[in-house]
């Protein structure tokens, strides 16, 4: 497995080693020993969650203010634009994001440590999403942020006007929101 940090170095984006061959394909989407070996982090996930989107779905920003969970990210099928916000406000990253592709194809995870909001937005006719979670959902301390708070100034590829819950379309912007000390 690679590692690669991103510009807010918690945030990773981890490629697996495929094994292909005639027949298709092979490789291990999560093994503990390996995730230890290349980001020094042993997180005790408890969830499994999995979500199916059509294009132009806009998911997050999302977070739980208590409870809060680390998230291993990835797509089994079509394509995602990723994003992960840092909340913390005593880190230096502070209102800052990361946006990756994560794809069926390219078969890269992104690790979102505990402290971020999270979100993704569907760039493919269809897209499932896996994620673990560090921590089970708890929606009395679920909050959302604005995916279009202009203090963000998120570069979501957007193709038209996205399609969201009504909890997305009230998100709360940055400046108004709960946050990690």
């Amino acid at each position: 497995m690679q590692v690669y940090r991103t510009t807010i170095p918690e945030v990773l984006i981890l490629e697996p080693k495929v094994f292909g061959d005639a027949r298709g394909y092979f490789f291990e989407s999560y093994n503990e020993n390996s995730f230890f070996e290349v980001t020094g982090l042993r997180p005790r996930f408890v969830q499994d969650n999995h979500s199916g989107s059509v294009k132009n779905v806009l998911r997050g920003l999302h977070y739980q203010i208590f409870q809060p969970q680390g998230k291993l990210v990835r797509v089994t099928a079509g394509e995602v634009f990723d994003v992960a916000v840092d909340l913390r406000r005593s880190s230096p990253t502070f209102g800052r994001w990361v946006g990756v592709r994560l794809s069926a194809e390219n078969r890269r995870m992104m690790w979102i440590p505990q402290g971020f909001a999270h979100g993704f937005l569907v760039l493919s006719d269809f897209a499932e999403c896996l994620y673990k979670a560090t921590d089970f959902y708890a929606p009395q301390h679920e909050r959302c942020i604005a995916w279009n708070d202009p203090s963000l100034a998120i570069d979501w590829p957007l193709q038209g006007p996205p399609i969201l819950s009504s909890k997305d379309a009230s998100g709360l912007p940055l400046a108004g929101a709960e946050v990690y000390d």
